[in-house]
């Protein structure tokens, strides 16, 4: 199914965005650059739900974001694999 397999990609481009935006915090000032303010708009609302994983000053919030989007990408192959070979 088309929807599911554009669904499954979307995600995937997402959670590659989370890495890397991650992997920004290792750069000086790379959150400053047009390229880190565009992830930072994209990546920031979601994980921001899941501030409340930190210990100390660092921040588990990309790798929990990364596990939910995990699971969400498995139920949505699921139910299209339902979907297409029925119950």
């Amino acid at each position: 199914m088309f929807i599911v397999w554009l669904l499954n990609k979307l995600i995937s481009i997402y959670m590659l965005a989370i890495v890397i935006y991650a992997l920004m915090s290792w750069f000086p000032n790379a959150y400053g650059t047009a390229f880190g303010r565009f992830l930072g708009r994209i990546v920031e609302p979601f994980e921001s739900l899941f501030n409340f994983a930190s210990v100390g000053m660092i921040s588990f919030a990309p790798v929990v974001a990364l596990i939910v989007l995990g699971l969400v990408q498995g139920g949505i192959s699921y139910l299209g694999q339902l979907l297409l070979y029925g119950f």
